[in-house]
């Protein structure tokens, strides 16, 4: 009987968890993929079409995004056709995006003459792991990079010119979940979730490096590390949940390392402010780790009867 109980409770803990991860995933896709698939981009930029789109008609993954950069088209070119893994880097977390690069780990700080003209056809490699090709290269203006075979979709890079010395550099990805390759589709989540980030970190690695105010490596190193050490407190946190007795608070706990998980991923507020949110996190674990006051506000008692106590007779 208490075994079967115990089953009992440890199914209670589980649905509790997966609640939990089914609410983050609904803020996700509700609230911080919508603003970081159009992160930076104007309604007008994000509703025209441009070149490319007729690569990927029908795409489960659509993403436009924008950066506006002191300087013409010209001067912004050279730093964005020479991205690449094994090229100059992808100017964002490099701690992540140039592990075992050949050209080392840091991104390129200046233009490299050997990557200025890359053809039709050839490699784009994203990783050790393989990459896109080259599929329209029209200087100052329009790079198009897309999937070797029938990996598919597109990845723009448009510059456009305002009038006033300004450059709109825009990205725009379109591609669709291969729902019936599993090796490929275990990729496509990976980008789902990483995406958002990586390409903001590209946009702003172009402007920093065209304008002259790159931020440090120890800056985006510690963004980086802030994003992991915040999902791993919500990952301990659910873990809390299903070996601890299940209580309200301790539910509303790790549900608040999941949402302030996903704020540190996708709400720019800067290092100082993405590590002050990690470390809450960090404390609410803490919290939801303790040992329950006998008080508190539990969800399922211990089925354990308890036994009264015989009072002794008086001497």
């Amino acid at each position: 009987m208490h075994a079967r109980r115990r089953f009992t409770d440890f199914l209670l803990r589980f649905a509790a968890a997966l609640c939990v991860v089914a609410l983050v995933l609904v803020v996700y896709m509700g609230v911080a993929r919508p603003f970081m698939l159009h992160w930076g981009a104007t309604p007008s930029e994000i509703a025209r079409a441009l070149p490319g789109d007729e690569l990927a008609l029908q795409p489960s993954f659509d993403a436009t995004r924008a950066i506006t950069i002191d300087a013409p088209p010209e001067q912004i070119w050279p730093w964005v056709v020479q991205i690449g893994f094994g090229r100059a880097g992808f100017y964002g977390y490099d701690i992540l995006e140039n592990i075992a690069s050949p050209t080392g780990l840091r991104s390129a700080t200046t233009i490299l003459p050997a990557l200025q003209n890359p053809l039709p056809g050839e490699p784009l490699p994203l990783s050790a792991a393989g990459g896109l090709v080259f599929s329209t290269v029209e200087p100052p203006n329009v790079l198009i990079w897309t999937g070797p075979d029938d990996t598919g979709g597109q990845f723009l890079w448009f510059l456009e010119p305002t009038g006033d010395g300004q450059t709109r550099l825009i990205s725009r990805i379109r591609w669709s979940h291969h729902w019936t390759q599993p090796g490929v589709l275990a990729m496509d989540m990976f980008t789902e979730i990483a995406d958002h980030i990586a390409v903001r970190e590209v946009l702003l690695g172009v402007k920093g490096r065209v304008e002259g105010h790159n931020p440090p490596a120890w800056q985006q190193d510690g963004e980086f590390y802030g994003y992991v050490a915040a999902w791993l407190i919500f990952v301990a946190a659910l873990v809390v949940l299903l070996v601890r007795p299940l209580t309200r608070r301790r539910w509303l706990l790790v549900l608040a390392t999941g949402l302030l998980w996903l704020i540190v991923m996708y709400a720019p507020g800067g290092l100082w402010m993405e590590w002050l949110l990690t470390l809450l996190s960090a404390v609410l674990l803490g919290i939801a780790a303790r040992r329950d006051h006998p008080r508190a506000d539990a969800l399922h008692t211990d089925p354990r009867p308890t036994r009264p106590r015989t009072p002794r007779l008086a001497q």
